[in-house]
């Protein structure tokens, strides 16, 4: 297992990041320990979670395993949906930050978090509010570090000048999705975060099962997999299931078989080869599927394969005149 450092941060996490939004619905506890225990002996120290996940099963289920292990193994949760009926059960104000943090310390059994995410943008919150009520958990000892996830760059760099004027801890971590025909981090992001030391977490590098090869434009999706998940599915469905993706994996496909490859590898190894990403989050339902996405952490891909994704991206998303030169 590769393992680096996060951003600018002296923390050291593994490349390959456990997702486990699925623990409580299609993985039960006993099959979420069989996973856990299988990537931790392959060198994962790096484990994500949410507060939403499951309605705060996930949660449950992660605590309740790692327990025994949470010194050695470096534990993410995030903070901002919906949680209750309330009216201030979701976003990003002091009173929810704070009320979360207490809620996900508790459900898994931990007294602090390593890396407490912003989960989404809070458009009724200033960042300020939201940034000093994350820097007073780090005083308190209850986080370590903060971060954001589906922050565009214009707002990770709000927060890092309101980080900076007022003194208080700036987000360290960014977590967006990336993988093979969601790239446009690229334009702006990744290299703003290049520039200031930030890490960089990315996830659905298979986009939800779409890069696997296993869907077919013309059925309806697999039960079981991301698209059918009751809640959530309509979500995934309108990020990845569309005309211009399956174009691609089409062409992806062909590109994987002239290399030797699946497809599935191809498209994690791919994210996992990018230089600026620290941390890959990949899930996984059974011990088959973990086995499969580990394996995609020793692929190094030739610069012949590299050139070959990017000529079928500029495809699907041809260059355009760009404003900024």
């Amino acid at each position: 297992m590769l393992y680096k450092k996060m951003g600018r941060t002296g923390l050291k996490v593994s490349t390959f990041c456990l997702g486990t939004m699925n623990f409580g619905s299609q993985v039960d506890e006993k099959g979420a320990a069989q996973i856990i225990d299988k990537a931790l002996d392959a060198g994962v120290n790096f484990f994500d979670t949410a507060d939403v996940y499951t309605g705060g099963r996930s949660e449950e289920i992660v605590g309740k395993i790692l327990k025994e292990k949470r010194d050695s193994i470096v534990l993410a949760t995030k903070v901002r949906g919906k949680v209750g009926e309330g009216i201030n059960d979701s976003g990003l104000s002091r009173k929810h930050v704070i009320k979360g943090i207490e809620d996900s310390l508790r459900r898994l059994q931990t007294d602090y978090i390593d890396v407490y995410y912003a989960h989404m943008p809070d458009h009724d919150t200033s960042l300020e509010e939201t940034i000093r009520a994350m820097s007073d958990l780090v005083q308190q000892g209850k986080v370590r570090y903060i971060a954001c996830s589906n922050y565009t760059a214009w707002e990770l760099c709000k927060s890092l000048w309101i980080s900076d004027k007022y003194n208080r801890e700036r987000f360290e971590f960014v977590q967006s999705p990336y993988n093979l025909v969601t790239r446009d981090i690229e334009n702006e992001l990744l290299p703003l975060c290049a520039s200031e030391g930030i890490g960089v977490c990315v996830y659905n590098p298979l986009a939800a099962g779409i890069l696997t090869g296993k869907h077919d434009k013309n059925k309806p999706p697999t039960e079981g997999g991301r698209f059918t998940l009751e809640g959530i599915g309509k979500n995934y469905s309108n990020r990845y299931w569309n005309e211009v993706n399956f174009k691609a994996v089409e062409l992806l496909k062909k590109t994987a078989m002239e290399y030797g490859r699946s497809l599935a590898q191809l498209s994690l190894a791919w994210v996992f080869n990018n230089k600026t990403v620290t941390a890959t989050i990949c899930g996984a339902s059974s011990l088959v599927q973990l086995e499969q996405n580990l394996e995609a952490t020793e692929i190094r891909l030739s610069e012949e394969e590299l050139v070959a994704c990017d000529a079928i991206w500029q495809q699907i998303r041809p260059p355009r005149f760009f404003y900024g030169r």
